[in-house]
């Protein structure tokens, strides 16, 4: 079963780690793995809560970005290919 932390949860449990207790306790205790700790810490350290809901809401933006230019580049390319084989 996969568990989803929020960005909240994340940012204590790497203030945990710092505070002394170990790494290994503390995944125990909350119930992931040690990668999934290191992976959250080259994410999210020495970020605040509210710097990570901005990078969550930024990375939201972008994909919706990057959504619309392919849909955009399609339609393009398709309206060219109609125009090259009207002429």
């Amino acid at each position: 079963m996969k568990k989803h932390f929020s960005e909240e949860q994340i940012i204590s449990f790497q203030r945990e780690a710092e505070a002394g207790v170990a790494v290994k306790e503390v995944c125990h205790r909350h119930g992931f793995s040690e990668a999934s700790y290191y992976l959250w810490r080259g994410k999210f350290s020495g970020m605040s809560v509210p710097e990570a809901k901005r990078l969550k809401d930024l990375e939201a933006e972008n994909a919706r970005l990057k959504k619309l230019l392919s849909e955009q580049l399609l339609e393009n390319d398709v309206i060219k290919d109609a125009l090259r084989n009207k002429w």
